[in-house]
């Protein structure tokens, strides 16, 4: 079966990053990424697929011949919803979430990603809030999101949040975990992975 090609007039084969493949191929998750026959199976099992830009099966074909641009400004990764079902039934054993969460990480490091998505405004706010405090505080994190996002949305949901303030649902001081510094060794090694 032919695969449509991004939707960019022309693409030529100078503009296509041909060590794509090899990187994300290269790291964990991404170790089965030729194996992929193109199936389809990911793309049928997957519960939103029908709001993405690409399904995941055309984002392993756009790794796969160098697509970067098109896989880094994709919204693809950031509305997975890490339900596994692709993985679970892929023919071929290709861990489709990782590679989600694979590309995701490649965006953020790079800076590289759709812009004004609050999907990746919450992972980057998620991620800070776990290295400083070692735990999100749901309240926190969505006064930070939304007020990058959307400031009125903010102000629409302020009446909320005071309620929430005035019950201690919401505290004023975010919390944090006991021995955090046990946390900061564990995050430090992982990232020199």
């Amino acid at each position: 079966m032919a695969q449509e090609l991004p939707n960019k007039s022309v693409i030529y084969e100078r503009q296509l990053d041909v060590n794509f493949a090899d990187l994300m191929q290269s790291m964990p998750g991404g170790e089965n990424l030729r194996r992929c026959i193109q199936c389809g199976t990911c793309s049928a099992t997957c519960p939103f697929s029908h709001v993405m830009d690409y399904t995941p099966r055309k984002i392993i074909y756009l790794i796969r011949e160098g697509f970067k641009e098109e896989v880094m400004s994709s919204f693809t990764p950031w509305l997975c919803a890490s339900c596994f079902s692709c993985r679970v039934r892929c023919p071929k054993e290709i861990k489709i979430t990782d590679l989600m969460y694979l590309i995701k990480r490649e965006a953020i490091k790079n800076n590289h990603y759709p812009p004004k998505t609050p999907i990746v405004s919450l992972t980057k706010e998620s991620v800070k809030m776990i290295h400083k405090n070692g735990r999100i505080s749901e309240g926190y994190l969505m006064g930070i999101v939304l007020l990058k996002v959307s400031f009125l949305k903010l102000l629409r949901m302020s009446g909320l949040g005071l309620k929430m303030l005035l019950t201690g649902r919401f505290p004023l001081i975010p919390e944090k975990i006991k021995r955090h510094g046990e946390l900061k060794k564990i995050l430090a090694f992982s990232n020199k992975k």
